[in-house]
C-alpha cells in the first residue's frame, strides 16, 4: 500500500468532478436533441448517461485496488487479456483520443467563427480552424513550453463560470423559447426510439467521459471501501445535477426543435441573457478553454505512447526525445498527425462524435470486463482492505452491456464510420503478429 497522505471523501469528489467535466457539455446537447424523438428520451439520456458513468466509476475503482499500476491501460489488458488485445485496443483508445481532441477543436472553431465571420462558415473552414490551432499547439509543445497550471485553472473557472451562466438562466422565464408545450410525444415504434435513444447516449457518453481515471487512484485513498462508492457517488450526483440543469436551460432558452443542430449553444444562451456583447464574449472564452485543452491533450498523450513504446508495444523511435527540450518528437508528431487526419475525413462534429464513441465504446467495455478475469486471478486480495464493489456482478454486466449497446447502435445507424472504427482495430491485430513474426525471423538471423 502506498505511504504517506492519502485522498480523503472530499478530495475523491472534487477529483471525478474535475476529471467528468469538459467542454462537451457546450455542444453535445443539440446532438442529443437531434437524436432524441422526444424531450423525454433527450433528457433520459443525461440520467441514464449518469447512471453509467457511476458504474463505470465504481468498476474501475476496483479494477484499479486489485491491479494497482502506472503507464496506462495496456498493462492491465496484458494482464487480462493476449498482448495483441492489449495492443489493439490501446491503439485504438489512443485514436479515439485523438478524435475527442479533434471534436473538442472543432467546437472551439463552431464558437470562434461567430465571431470571426458574419454569416454561418463550412464545414472546411471551421475543420481547417481546428487543424491550425492542433497544429500551432504542436508547434509550441515542440519547442518545450509547458502548459502552467494558472493557465489550467483559469480554464476551470472559464467551464465552471459558463455552466453557472447557463444554469442561472433557468430562473429567467421571460426568456423562454415559447414553443416548449409538451414534454412526452405520441409514441413511436419501438425500434425507433430504442435507436433513438441509443444514438443520445452517444452524445451523453462522450460528455460523461473521464470518470475511467478512477484506475489510478485506488491505492490512494483513505478507507477505500467506504470512501472509493462514496465518493464516485457524490461527484457523478454532482455531475447529473449540473448536466441536466444545463440541458433544461437549453431546453427552455433555446427550443427543443431549434435545439436539434444548433450551433454554438452556450453562446445563444449568452446571447439572450447579455445581447450580442455577452454572446461575442462567451465565443472567445469558450475558444480560449478548448486551445488549453488542446494542449493538455498534446502533452499527455504523447506519454502514454512513450510508455508503450518502453514496454515494446510500439517501436523504440516512439521513445526518441529531445533532451535538451524535453519533447517526445516522434511520439508527439504522431499523435497530432492522427487528429489532422481525423479531422481530415471527418470535417463535422457529427462524424467525429460517432466514429470516437464507436472506437471509445470498444475500449469502455473491454477495460471493464477485465474485472471479471481480476475477481478470479486476485481472490487472495479480498477482505485485505482493498475496495470491492457491492452489487457485483451486476454493477459492471450494466455498464459493459450499456457500452455494447451503444457500439451496436452507431453500428446500425453510422455504418460508414462503424467499418471504419473496426477496420482500424482488426488492422492493429494484424500489425501486432506481423511485427511479432518479424521480430522472430530478425532473431533466427
Amino acid at each position: 500500500m502506498t505511504k504517506g497522505p492519502k485522498l480523503n471523501l472530499f478530495d475523491l469528489t472534487m477529483i471525478v468532478i474535475g476529471l467528468v467535466i469538459g467542454l462537451g457539455i457546450f455542444r453535445t446537447p443539440a446532438d442529443a436533441a437531434s437524436a432524441a424523438v422526444s424531450p423525454a428520451v433527450y433528457f433520459g439520456a443525461w440520467i441514464a448517461g449518469g447512471i453509467i458513468a457511476f458504474c463505470g466509476g465504481l468498476t474501475f475503482a476496483e479494477i484499479g485496488s486489485r491491479y494497482p499500476v502506472t503507464g496506462g491501460f495496456y498493462r492491465i489488458f496484458s494482464y487480462a487479456y493476449h498482448p495483441s488485445i492489449a495492443f489493439a485496443i490501446n491503439c485504438v483508445i489512443l485514436i479515439s483520443n485523438a478524435s475527442a481532441l479533434a471534436g473538442v477543436a472543432l467546437i472551439g472553431s463552431e464558437y470562434i467563427s461567430q465571431v470571426i465571420f458574419k454569416s454561418e462558415p463550412s464545414s472546411l473552414v471551421k475543420s481547417m480552424l481546428s487543424i491550425g490551432a492542433i497544429v500551432g499547439f504542436y508547434g509550441i509543445n515542440m519547442l518545450g513550453l509547458r502548459i502552467s497550471t494558472r493557465v489550467l485553472n483559469f480554464l476551470m473557472l472559464i467551464k465552471l463560470g459558463m455552466i453557472a451562466m447557463i444554469v442561472a438562466a433557468i430562473f429567467m422565464p421571460h426568456l423562454y423559447h415559447p414553443g416548449n408545450h409538451f414534454f412526452f410525444r405520441g409514441s413511436s415504434a419501438n425500434i425507433q426510439l430504442l435507436l433513438s435513444f441509443g444514438i443520445a447516449m452517444k452524445a451523453a457518453s462522450f460528455t460523461y467521459g473521464g470518470y475511467q481515471q478512477t484506475i489510478n487512484f485506488g491505492e490512494e485513498i483513505e478507507n477505500p471501501r467506504k470512501n472509493i462508492p462514496r465518493g464516485v457517488f457524490w461527484g457523478i450526483m454532482v455531475i447529473i445535477l449540473l448536466y441536466l440543469s444545463v440541458s433544461l436551460s437549453y431546453y427552455l432558452l433555446i427550443g427543443f426543435q431549434d435545439l436539434k443542430g444548433a450551433k454554438g449553444i452556450a453562446s445563444i444562451v449568452a446571447e439572450k441573457m447579455f445581447g450580442i456583447t455577452g454572446k461575442n464574449i462567451a465565443s472567445v472564452l469558450l475558444f480560449v478553454a478548448v486551445l488549453a485543452y488542446v494542449n493538455v491533450m498534446l502533452l499527455s498523450n504523447p506519454r502514454v505512447m512513450f510508455a508503450m513504446s518502453e514496454d515494446g508495444m510500439l517501436p523504440v523511435s516512439f521513445k526518441k526525445k529531445d533532451q535538451k527540450r524535453d519533447v517526445l518528437t516522434v511520439s508527439l508528431t504522431v499523435f497530432a498527425a492522427i487528429c489532422v487526419v481525423v479531422l481530415f475525413f471527418a470535417d463535422t462534429f457529427e462524424k467525429i462524435l460517432s466514429f470516437s464513441i464507436f472506437l471509445d465504446s470498444i475500449g469502455m467495455a473491454t477495460s471493464a470486463a477485465t474485472i471479471f478475469i481480476f475477481r478470479k486471478r486476485t481472490k487472495h486480495l479480498d477482505n485485505t482492505g482493498i475496495y470491492t464493489m457491492k452489487y457485483y456482478p451486476w454493477i459492471p454486466l450494466i455498464f459493459v452491456i450499456t457500452y455494447v449497446f451503444v457500439w451496436v447502435t452507431i453500428g446500425i445507424s453510422f455504418p460508414k464510420y462503424a467499418l471504419i472504427g473496426t477496420i482500424v482495430f482488426l488492422s492493429f491485430l494484424l500489425i501486432y503478429f506481423l511485427a511479432k513474426r518479424f521480430m522472430k525471423k530478425r532473431e533466427k538471423v
